[in-house]
């Protein structure tokens, strides 16, 4: 009876070892396709393998800050550096049990205690922006960050740095981009006492079970106000072969007023002006401003619209010197229509009609011999 009984607890020990081996197994597929799997020590034995002492209390808490400048100029690209920290408190201990007088577990609580003061560390973190508006583009190459661990009070040895590029026609005005951070922190640590290393683990005293947190952080970014122009109506046509004037409107479509604006229109063959850069004096946000240019055209130009480079070179509010972007300017030209003077006309009928003439004397003077 007793070999029965040791035997069946033998075997029920080798069952449960084939069992654990096989759990592992399968955990450690899980983790290699894991991102986070580098939090973890090891491969963690199950709760037979290991004693709880203490519950400990508190989790890491991430925040976001940004280096530099969150200002940023329609149609600019720029790289926004973001700084990671954890604020994590670590609230205390509730003991799980009395040790009483043994020295053994006495000693392990304690080790216990100090592997536990680990749990507001964050491990595994992954960053991804996610732009939350058509106005802002995150470019997917530097989208996602990664850190190895953060710990308290800890600051990461380098920044994120993402990408982003604001779009020409991005109003003005403040927005946020998304930052989901997701990481792992130890939730709870068991003393093992070595025990690990009859399962074919590493020989350590303790496991770590870990939890997953996922949170979504903002990034600020400010779009600056500015002027902002385009061509509202072009008046006037041109003749190839010829020069005519073109009236064009500049309309300010930004928040800003420009101020001693200049506009300047960029022609190239088969067109020319002699007179390129006219003055718009200041431009109020919402007003038009209507000029004219002269512009030649050449014989060869064909009937078709053309379109005019131009931009407006202006003052801000700081006095400084800025350039709107490149502004269209279509302006249609058409073929010169081909005409005969009347002249013209009356010379070649009386030609005609003397060639006539000459043909019918001499026809007459051949039948007379």
């Amino acid at each position: 009876m007793m070999m029965n009984c040791k035997y069946t607890k033998k075997q029920k020990y080798v069952n449960s070892a084939v069992m654990l081996t096989f759990l592992l197994a399968m955990a450690l597929l899980v983790l290699a396709a894991s991102p986070l799997a580098e939090a973890k020590e090891f491969i963690q034995p199950n709760h037979e393998f290991s004693t709880n002492y203490y519950d400990g209390y508190g989790e890491p808490d991430i925040y976001a800050s940004v280096l530099g400048d969150v200002e940023f100029e329609r149609g600019e690209t720029a790289q926004v550096r973001v700084v990671l920290s954890n604020r994590g408190v670590l609230h205390g201990f509730k003991a799980r049990g009395n040790v009483g007088t043994d020295e053994g577990l006495h000693s392990l609580s304690l080790k216990e205690l100090e592997y536990e003061s680990l749990r507001t560390t964050a491990f595994g973190i992954k960053a991804e922006m996610i732009s939350s508006t058509d106005h802002i583009e995150v470019d997917p190459i530097t989208s996602v960050q990664t850190l190895e661990k953060l710990s308290p009070g800890v600051l990461p040895d380098d920044p994120m740095s993402f990408t982003i590029t604001i779009s020409d026609n991005a109003p003005a005005g403040s927005y946020m981009i998304l930052l989901p951070v997701s990481y792992e922190f130890q939730d709870e640590v068991e003393m093992t006492d070595g025990i690990t290393i009859r399962i074919g683990l590493p020989d350590v005293d303790h496991t770590s079970f870990y939890k997953i947190r996922n949170t979504t952080l903002q990034i600020p970014v400010i779009i600056e106000p500015s002027a902002k122009f385009v061509v509202s109506e072009v008046e006037g046509e041109l003749t190839s072969g010829k020069s005519g004037t073109i009236n064009v409107t500049y309309t300010n479509i930004g928040e800003v007023e420009a101020y001693d604006a200049y506009a300047r229109i960029i022609t190239m063959k088969p067109l020319s002006s002699s007179r390129s850069v006219v003055n718009l004096g200041n431009v109020a946000p919402g007003e038009d401003k209507t000029v004219s240019f002269n512009v030649a055209s050449e014989i060869s130009a064909v009937e078709k619209i053309y379109g005019i480079d131009s931009e407006i070179k202006y003052r801000n509010d700081d006095d400084e010197i800025e350039f709107s972007d490149n502004i269209f300017v279509e302006v249609p030209i058409r073929s010169r229509e081909s005409s005969i003077s009347i002249t013209l006309v009356a010379f070649a009928g009386i030609l005609l009609l003397v060639i006539y003439m000459g043909y019918n004397t001499l026809r007459k003077a051949k039948k007379a011999k």
